[in-house]
């Protein structure tokens, strides 16, 4: 869906974006993490022929960027930064303008497909009030519903959870959960790292303009040889153990394993109840950090590289049964559309 190769682009003497080679396959939920200033904005104005690359190339849904751009682009939806709209009018008659500049617009059912992208973002009850009326959030959904209502193959989006509060980002992440289960890819950038280990399957890194990592986001987070156990009786566990144990907190122990059914059927064959077991996993923050060397505060995370190391346990535990140790446009007019 979309390819890079050697991708730069210089602003005098300023690289901002440096050899970056992407690689996004269809079906995928590809996230673009970075820092703030780490070039993604630029790499997706580049993506989509707004901005020109000093040197490499770009292919899009199989077509060279910006040579062949007017070809693709009716298939791309898109927001990058703030989303545009016409002030003084509303969303809806927005959305119609938007989509009757489209060179393959379907007149006849425009007003249906505006309705039901309206519907999507959470904004079917929208009113007459004009744009500038909107808050962050609603303009942020606003954007979206624009990039939907052609019905496109592949979304492109830059930090599309901006201005919205955490239930707006909830209702964003189900909404493009629900359009990449009908055949969208879906490409986003962004500098949170929550919401990307949410939502996306595949991640590239970008640290001052280099692609510093590229993979499977499943394939990244490989078990950290321990697991975390609930059990009623963790000082006899602990001396059981003996010595596997690396930390304790409470009923919880982190214990060095690289076998959770054995680890399980060993403490219950020793009489210790267990309540839950989970295979410990690498998390997102502690991979990022590690490659990006940035302040955990420029991914929107409170703490440092080392709080979000210790707080990256993967998945809820499963709870596990004692007895079974099983493994884990132009101006518009000034009539409103209608």
């Amino acid at each position: 869906m979309i390819t890079t190769q050697d991708l730069t682009k210089r602003f005098g003497r300023v690289e901002a974006v440096r050899e970056v080679s992407l690689d996004v396959r269809e079906g995928d939920r590809y996230g673009l993490l970075g820092p703030n200033g780490s070039g993604k904005t630029t790499l997706v104005r580049m993506l989509l022929g707004l901005v020109y690359a000093t040197s490499g190339s770009i292919s899009v849904l199989g077509q060279p960027i910006p040579s062949r751009a007017g070809r693709v682009l009716p298939e791309i939806g898109a927001i990058i930064e703030q989303p545009a709209a016409y002030p003084h009018l509303s969303g809806r008659a927005n959305l119609r303008l938007l989509d009757a500049a489209g060179p393959r617009s379907a007149r006849r059912t425009r007003r249906r497909r505006v309705d039901e992208a309206l519907e999507q973002v959470g904004l079917a009850g929208i009113d007459k009030r004009p744009v500038r009326a909107y808050s962050l959030g609603m303009r942020q959904r606003l954007g979206l519903a624009a990039a939907l209502v052609r019905r496109p193959r592949l979304l492109i989006l830059d930090e599309p959870t901006n201005g919205l509060d955490p239930r707006g980002i909830r209702d964003m992440r189900d909404l493009l959960l629900g359009l990449n289960a009908d055949g969208v890819t879906i490409f986003l950038s962004s500098h949170l790292l929550p919401e990307v280990s949410a939502l996306c399957t595949r991640v590239g890194v970008l640290d001052s303009g280099r692609l510093v990592l590229q993979d499977q986001l499943a394939d990244l987070q490989q078990p950290t040889g321990r697991v975390v156990v609930a059990c009623d009786e963790p000082e006899r566990a602990v001396g059981l153990l003996d010595g596997l144990v690396e930390r304790r907190d409470g009923a919880s122990l982190t214990v060095r394993s690289d076998d959770p059914a054995a680890l399980n059927a060993r403490l219950v064959a020793a009489g210790v109840p267990v309540r839950a077991l989970a295979q410990q996993r690498r998390g997102l923050e502690e991979i990022v950090l590690a490659v990006t060397g940035a302040g955990a505060d420029q991914f929107g995370l409170p703490g440092v590289a080392e709080e979000a190391s210790a707080r990256s346990s993967g998945p809820e535990p499963a709870t596990l049964e004692p007895t079974a140790p099983e493994p884990t446009a132009p101006e518009a007019g000034t009539e409103e559309a209608r």
